[in-house]
């Protein structure tokens, strides 16, 4: 009996031992100012717990529109802006003493962010939420819902800041 209750306290070395430090987190942003509070956060706790950031944009074919893009712009018009501005954010977070690398992806987003969460064997996952509400993911879907449920790591959704009404 005894050597039953000490095998269940200390489990046979063959075990792969528990990760419980955050050491690789995912930024998952489209680098517009409507994922800035989620930019802010990643960046904040890569600095407070020593973790290497990687930031990833995806571009959705199916949505052809980005800030500062023309209407209608082609895919290599919007992958073009969308490295200029992660290597932007790749600059500010060395700047600030990170470790810090981007990637653009083309696809459905969250099942890219999701994918490349698995593929990069990241620890934790960040993603914004415009918080429309559940009417607003009824008609428009949710990348960060998608990734929430289909994630191989924890995920912090970050909502983007509500204006205060004016007084």
């Amino acid at each position: 009996m005894e050597r039953a209750a000490t095998a269940a306290l200390h489990p046979p070395a063959t075990h792969e031992p528990r990760r419980s430090r955050v050491e690789r987190i995912l930024l998952a942003t489209d680098l517009s100012e409507a994922s800035d509070a989620a930019t802010t956060s990643a960046l904040d706790l890569a600095h407070d717990l020593g973790a290497e950031l990687l930031v990833l944009s995806v571009i959705d074919p199916a949505v052809r529109s980005h800030p500062g893009a023309p209407a209608a712009a082609r895919i290599d018009q919007l992958r073009d802006l969308r490295e200029r501005a992660a290597r932007d954010l790749v600059l500010r977070g060395r700047r600030e003493g990170l470790r810090i690398s981007s990637i653009v992806w083309q696809g459905e987003p969250g099942e890219a962010i999701v994918e490349a969460a698995a593929s990069e064997q990241v620890d934790l996952v960040v993603v914004g939420s415009h918080g429309r509400g559940s009417v607003g993911r009824l008609l428009l879907g949710s990348v960060s819902e998608h990734v929430v449920r289909e994630a191989p790591c924890p995920v912090l959704v970050v909502r983007k800041p509500r204006r205060s009404a004016p007084r």
